[in-house]
């Protein structure tokens, strides 16, 4: 018994120190590594999620049941996409024998498939196989580009915890399938980087694109204007020792109305093309099944799921919550125009989305309180529980939203 006690106790010492001297070497290793390898783990984690999925995947309207990880990933909006890279977008709305707009591909913005269909035709791959290759390497490049935003207001530790956070997040596995949302995070942390580093004028562009890419043009344009009559105010009280020149207030300014007027862009183009100004609006809402009236459906989805009485009540307490934690310690660390971000994107949420399952999937544009989360406790305890948390959330996702089972009414809940 003491020999075989002797063994564990050799052999459990032999495992930690393996363990101290791998831990050792990967914090010799570059940033860029580390956040990659952090990234990378969490992708094959997801990838073993959507497998596992996929072999009780049954009949559905895409593949045959138990497809293949490539074909299990290509469905939802990933077949819209496609159907923009072979199609682009119609000319006329779609209509019903009623004259009711039909779903459509202006509700699917264009630089993502643009890009997907130009490496498309530089490499010869199959539209779906272009838009997995810009959603990964996009996830990918979005991770690095947080990390580098998050350095800038915690440790490196702490700022790799974030990561960690933002890539295991429960809805975290959309950055490996062909939606739009890889890209526009990667244009959104590139943003929020140059906004923090007051380069202004540099943001112009990424800002652009960032406004074709998924609807946050609005939110981000609105988070800038605040942003300016802030640091104006700034300005005026000099309450800030190292505060804005006039250069500086020229450039956000610039920044501010470029943002604004790239924000309405797409509906334009969408107008222009149709010859309809509600084209995009309209299309929006066909998947709703209602006109667009603004905070409404929070209140009709709060009566649904609570009653007469405490759904009416739900969105204000929801809203009241959300900016209490904005006021938390660890968050206001994250700075003023992060917290702005945050606060704009959540408004917008609340005033034009129709809640329902595709709600978990827009909320990841909140990333920034992904560091939040990380400088809420140093316990590695704490923080490795939380990754726990999410990557086991990740299964629910996946297999009650991802994977497509009928319901009685017909369809299924969108991811």
């Amino acid at each position: 018994m003491s020999t075989a006690t002797g063994r564990r106790t050799g052999l459990s010492a032999s495992v930690h120190s393996l363990a101290l001297r791998y831990r050792a070497a990967v914090r010799g290793w570059p940033w860029w590594l580390q956040v990659t390898t952090i990234y990378v783990m969490a992708r094959l984690v997801s990838a073993g999620i959507f497998m596992a999925a996929a072999l009780h995947q049954g009949p559905n309207p895409w593949f045959a049941p138990k497809p293949d990880y490539w074909n299990f990933i290509n469905i939802w909006d990933a077949r819209w996409y496609v159907r923009v890279i072979e199609g682009g977008y119609p000319a006329t709305l779609p209509v019903d024998a009623a004259g009711n707009v039909q779903e459509n591909t202006w509700a699917f913005y264009p630089l993502y498939p643009s890009l997907a269909g130009g490496l498309g035709s530089l490499t010869g791959l199959s539209p779906a196989a272009s838009l997995t290759v810009i959603a990964m390497l996009s996830g990918l490049g979005a991770a690095l580009v947080v990390y580098m935003l998050f350095r800038h207001l915690a440790s490196h530790g702490t700022s790799l915890w974030g990561v960690a956070f933002f890539a295991t997040f429960p809805v975290s596995a959309v950055l490996q399938v062909p939606y739009g949302e890889p890209l526009s995070l990667l244009l959104l942390a590139g943003a929020l980087l140059l906004v923090i580093r007051r380069e202004y004028l540099w943001a112009i562009p990424v800002v652009v694109l960032l406004c074709l890419s998924r609807p946050v043009g609005v939110p981000f344009a609105a988070a800038l204007g605040i942003l300016l009559i802030f640091r104006l105010v700034q300005r005026l009280r000099r309450s800030e020792t190292a505060g804005h020149t006039t250069p500086d207030l020229v450039a956000l300014t610039t920044l501010t109305a470029v943002a604004g007027a790239s924000a309405l862009a797409w509906p334009a183009a969408a107008w222009a093309a149709t010859g309809d100004i509600q084209a995009y609006t309209k299309t929006e809402t066909v998947w709703r099944g209602h006109d667009l009236v603004p905070f409404k459906p929070w209140f009709d989805t709060g009566v649904d799921l609570f009653g007469p009485v405490l759904g009416i009540l739900a969105p204000f307490v929801f809203v009241a919550l959300f900016a209490a934690m904005l006021y938390l310690p660890p968050v206001v660390r994250l700075g003023v125009e992060l917290r702005l971000w945050c606060a704009c994107y959540m408004g917008y949420l609340v005033m034009f989305l129709h809640p329902q399952t595709s709600t978990f999937r827009m909320l990841l544009p909140l990333f920034p309180l992904a560091l939040g989360a990380a400088l809420l406790s140093r316990s590695k305890a704490y923080r490795g529980t939380v990754v726990v948390m999410f990557l086991l959330l990740q299964i629910v996702w996946i297999v009650w939203l991802w994977a497509w089972a009928q319901l009685p009414g017909g369809g299924d809940y969108p991811p």
